[in-house]
């Protein structure tokens, strides 16, 4: 079975899926799956998938800790999105999947042919916990990569036919042991310097800082890092609390690893608002709407128990779901997998 299948690079949490994946699909020799990347430069890469098609894609700006309309409309060219999708070949895949991909979504779309959308956004076709939503947001999520069959994913199933995260974790055989001063912060929208000045209040804790734009080094309890998926896993597996946006796939390895969690959501971004709604209402992290120091500081003298969840291998069973023609519904799928 040929299959094309299509991942948005806006946010990291896309592609530790489709690595994910990738893992699965090798259970699978029968399958042939040609990844599309777009949304992202294509020098950044696509996770573990090395040899993929690219297109521009579409991409929203961010600034200070918000979505910034003005740039995100200077930063995206509808023609040649648009050209995108009237040139994007199809002929020859099986099955056409997108995790939120636009081009490959429209293309489909603008040809007749079906399309499996599998990914955490597809999850807010239900009633689930939302927060700043209104009828233009709305529409821009229904359409942005429309599916005529799709499996959402999220922490919870809101008694709706939700799947469990996919979990992008590789253990190893020794686990590092957990180190309580230890704080990784990875706040990619927020401004770099004042995220370093919001740390440098708490001496007593060593505060490990993934940034877009940190160059690597150390300052006394400061450690800068640039952008590393390897590195980020292991200081995520030694690290006793995480301070993130909320973001869905950062929060899900979170959960199955019993990290605390403090998430400030993205202003202006419906998924994010919404992902931290539902932290909040499941009690599963501390969520602010600002980085004040004294809700971090409440937070980080807070020594209860953190939430770690146990979720099942969604990625293996997607790829037996996809390998069989997908042909349970989701439903089914949702309930054996929550089970």
């Amino acid at each position: 079975m040929k299959i094309l299948y299509g991942v948005q690079g806006t946010g990291n949490g896309h592609i530790s899926r489709a690595s994910a994946m990738l893992a699965a699909f090798k259970n699978h020799p029968e399958l042939d799956v040609t990844w599309l990347l777009s949304g992202r430069d294509k020098s950044r890469g696509c996770g573990d998938i090395s040899t993929f098609e690219w297109r521009a894609g579409f991409t929203f700006a961010t600034e200070n800790g918000r979505v910034n309309m003005l740039k995100t409309a200077r930063c995206n060219n509808l023609l040649h999105f648009w050209r995108d999708i009237s040139t994007l070949e199809l002929d020859g895949y099986d099955m056409l999947i997108t995790d939120f991909e636009p081009v490959l979504a429209h293309a489909a779309r603008k040809r007749g042919l079906p399309v499996v959308g599998l990914g955490h956004q597809y999850a807010f076709r239900y009633p689930i916990p939302l927060r700043g939503s209104n009828p233009l947001v709305k529409g821009l999520m229904d359409h942005f990569a429309p599916a005529q069959r799709s499996v959402g994913l999220h922490w919870h199933h809101f008694n709706q036919p939700i799947l469990p995260p996919i979990i992008d974790l590789k253990m190893p055989e020794l686990m590092p042991v957990t180190e309580p001063d230890k704080i990784i912060v990875y706040l990619p929208f927020e401004n770099l310097d004042a995220i370093q000045q919001m740390c440098s209040h708490w001496l007593d804790y060593e505060f490990y800082i993934y940034h877009p734009q940190a160059q690597q080094r150390d300052a006394g309890n400061l450690h800068l890092r640039s952008i590393s998926r390897e590195g980020f896993k292991l200081d995520l597996l030694s690290c006793s609390k995480v301070i993130t946006n909320s973001g869905f796939e950062l929060i899900s390895e979170c959960l199955q690893l019993g990290k605390a969690i403090l998430v400030k959501p993205l202003h202006g971004q419906m998924e994010q608002l919404s992902n931290a709604a539902a932290l909040s209402e499941l009690n599963y992290a501390t969520v602010v709407d600002e980085l004040k120091p004294q809700a971090i500081r409440a937070w980080l003298k807070d020594d209860s128990r953190p939430v770690q969840l146990t979720y099942p291998d969604v990625a293996c069973a997607l790829a037996r779901w996809i390998a069989g023609g997908c042909k349970q519904s989701e439903a089914e799928l949702a309930s054996e997998l929550w089970q």
